[in-house]
């Protein structure tokens, strides 16, 4: 078997716990010679961890993260895939296979369930395979959790859609791809909607519908609509996030609506245009700068984004709007600590100079400048930066330092959450 995942290895940690890589590698040659793997799995398994690279890679997992430990030695099949693909073409299968709709529908979704969890599991280990190895940078490992987030939204909504179709609570315009016409649409956040997502990531949604598109079949009564997706969007958020033997898929937090302590989980289009148009805040127009739409019917939260342009984006700034986003910065410091620095203890998402730091730095600029210029209006921190550079609203110098000084906080951040 050829590995072509071992001609691709630029770097390799080394093992911070030696003796315990050296147990698991052990465990993985037992798992190896099981007959569960059959004669064929069980010789490319010895392949791979007799080649000076395949051992490496395997200590350097083994030695440094339980969990990804645990991925390898549950899934050897798959780490074998992996390596005898690459990670690319890995992560187009797992996505290609999330949605089965020959699977039955409903809102309790076991099989689903597992799939999406078995496909997460997946995920982790060949993303931190393509990290620590150094085949991707940290755009694309950011792109590719991103990405499969997206793909297990949309295939978690056609399972539901699919489910009330069965029940007879709703029509779909297409069968084998429900989330076409369906009216609901989810709208990912904060990293997600940057394509930013990191390693151990909740994602951030707002579930918005539109009832002059859906195709609702009238049952519960005037208000049998609002309440229908309400329940679909609770039977997602336990799709995606609640703890099964398999693990779970993604923590959700819908907190992020307009005004999430006095309204439902989904809302109608129309009210969440009222909300933003009449009571819309400065920290809701920043959170907004990384909205897009990411699953369900993309047609609805296009149209409803491009409504939302003028609330976003605003052609001049008072002075109490720019006082309020001082605002948000100093209660970012008083709850999170930005007196100083220092190494241990050092929260590198939270803290003086960690990641939210820059990330607030850049919406910032985006808020104040990006009214009058379109080319500010870019969702991800970094490119942010550079549009900001480029139109001479920061120094060169700030641009690269931050850039860099961002990369390398994701990176370590990473690094936690596999360990």
């Amino acid at each position: 078997m050829n590995f072509v995942l071992l001609d691709e290895i630029s770097r390799l940690p080394q093992p911070y716990d030696a003796a315990r890589a050296a147990r698991d590698l052990e465990n993985f040659h037992g798992a190896a010679t099981t007959t569960d793997l059959g004669a064929d799995l069980g010789a490319a398994a010895t392949a791979f961890a007799g080649h000076a690279l395949g051992d490496g890679l395997l200590r350097a997992i083994f030695g440094n993260s339980p969990f990804l430990a645990r991925c390898v030695l549950k899934d050897v099949g798959f780490m074998l895939r992996l390596a005898e693909l690459g990670p690319d073409p890995c992560l187009d299968a797992l996505i290609v296979d999330l949605d089965d709709p020959s699977d039955g529908g409903g809102p309790h979704g076991a099989s689903v369930m597992r799939r999406l969890r078995i496909a997460r599991s997946r995920v982790a280990l060949l993303v931190a395979v393509a990290d620590i190895a150094g085949l991707w940078t940290i755009e694309q490992v950011t792109t590719a959790l991103s990405r499969f987030a997206e793909a297990a939204l949309d295939a978690a909504v056609a399972h539901l859609l699919r489910g009330a179709a069965q029940a007879g609570e709703l029509r779909l315009d297409d069968h084998a791809d429900p989330n076409i016409g369906c009216g609901l649409t989810i709208l990912g956040l904060g990293k997600l909607g940057a394509y930013e997502l990191n390693y151990s990531s909740d994602i951030d949604l707002i579930i918005l519908y539109d009832p002059e598109i859906i195709h609702y079949t009238g049952r519960g009564g005037p208000h049998g609509a609002q309440a229908f997706f309400v329940r679909l969007t609770r039977n997602l958020v336990r799709l995606m996030q609640e703890r099964t033997a398999d693990g779970y898929v993604f923590r959700t937090d819908l907190r992020l609506r307009p005004d999430h302590g006095a309204t439902p989980p989904a809302l109608s289009v129309e009210a969440a245009e009222t909300y933003y148009e009449s009571l819309g805040q400065n920290w809701e127009r920043a959170a907004m700068i990384k909205a897009r739409p990411v699953a369900g019917d993309r047609a609805v939260g296009e149209a409803f984004m491009a409504a939302l342009m003028p609330f976003i984006w605003r052609r001049n700034l008072d002075f109490a709007a720019i006082q309020d986003i001082h605002s948000i910065k100093r209660q970012i410091n008083a709850h999170h600590g930005g007196a100083a620095i220092a190494v241990a203890g050092h929260n590198v998402k939270l803290g003086r100079g960690g990641i939210r730091e820059i990330e607030f730095f850049a919406q910032t600029q985006q808020l104040i400048w990006g009214g009058r210029d379109a080319g500010l209006r870019q969702r991800a921190t970094v490119k942010a930066l550079g549009a900001l550079a480029e139109a001479g609203r920061i120094d060169k110098q700030t641009c690269d330092e931050m850039s860099e000084a961002y990369g390398f906080l994701r990176r370590v951040e990473h690094r936690l959450q596999m360990i």
